[in-house]
């Protein structure tokens, strides 16, 4: 485990398990919500705090899709789904190639060398995560490299867990939503309207939730009561789509901005869905900010 301080911050890092946060300390306060999660069982049982989606987010259809003229099947890593989740950064120690008092580096190659490889990605490639703190909060970093020698689809994203209160209040703006099916896929899309309309506000609590969002305008401000600092995420423009999985009855809410919709790759009928090639050696990624405003700090004496 890494550890960074700050400002009175305190991060920890889980490098043995895919680069994870295990909390993210400010004044005191523990912002993250940790999640430990049977069914992908390449955590280990570790609750992890957030952790970096990549090479694609959330899941791909039955681990089938086609791309550059070949046909390419993914192993199921959630157990229970048919559907492969979250890429393969989560599931592999990562390595340390930089580390100061505040920030850190970590790297991860990906090279499909045989049928298991293969099964988790058919293309090779280098993940960069950088954990970042600041005066002002945590800043991370993502960025992935095509190393293999030919064009490979690709998409990003970061986990973050929370914690969803009674009076927990998630505000964000973005165009559509897609509605899914039991296991998560989308199957109709709707404007953000009504209940779907968080532009204002909206409250968490009861509210179960597991749906991409579009069109999202790269900024969420999650209120918390009992004095627990109000949170902001601000992310780069790539990430355009936001997921939200909120269970209330586990006292959690995932708030996960990502550059692509769920099964992207097998949408190419969708416009704007977010599937972003990279030749040979070209690379991609953007940064995410998080901000707790008005921490308070622990009584004196």
């Amino acid at each position: 485990m890494l550890e960074l301080t700050r400002d009175g911050q305190r991060l920890t890092i889980l490098p043995e398990t895919g680069a994870a946060l295990g909390q993210w300390q400010v004044h005191g306060h523990d912002m993250l919500r940790p999640v430990a999660n049977p069914a992908l069982r390449n955590q280990k049982g570790v609750a992890v705090g957030a952790y970096p989606l990549l090479p694609y987010v959330n899941r791909i259809a039955e681990g089938h899709f086609s791309f550059g003229g070949e046909e390419y099947r993914l192993t199921p890593n959630m157990e229970g789904c048919p559907h492969p989740i979250h890429g393969n950064g989560w599931e592999h120690e990562w390595q340390i190639a930089h580390k100061t008092d505040s920030h850190a580096i970590l790297t991860f190659d990906h090279v499909p060398s045989d049928e298991a490889g293969r099964g988790e990605w058919p293309y090779a490639y280098r993940a960069v995560m950088s954990y970042e703190l600041r005066a002002d909060g945590l800043y991370v970093s993502i960025v992935i490299r095509n190393s293999d020698k030919v064009d490979q689809p690709v998409g990003l994203g970061f986990h973050p867990f929370f914690h969803s209160e009674a009076g927990s209040n998630l505000k964000f703006a973005a165009d559509s939503v897609w509605l899914t099916d039991d296991n998560g896929l989308p199957i109709e899309k709707k404007a953000c309207e009504g209940e779907w309309d968080f532009s204002k506000g909206q409250a968490l609590e009861g509210r179960v939730l597991d749906n991409g969002f579009t069109g999202f305008g790269g900024h969420t401000r999650l209120e918390q009561p009992g004095g627990v600092p109000t949170l902001t995420v601000e992310a780069d423009s790539i990430f355009s789509h936001l997921v939200v999985f909120s269970q209330p009855q586990e006292g959690y809410v995932a708030i996960e901005p990502v550059t692509s919709m769920t099964d992207a790759i097998n949408r190419p009928e969708i416009a704007g869905r977010g599937v972003h090639v990279l030749a040979p050696g070209q690379s991609f990624g953007g940064m995410i900010r998080f901000h707790a405003e008005a921490a308070r700090r622990p009584a004196e004496g």
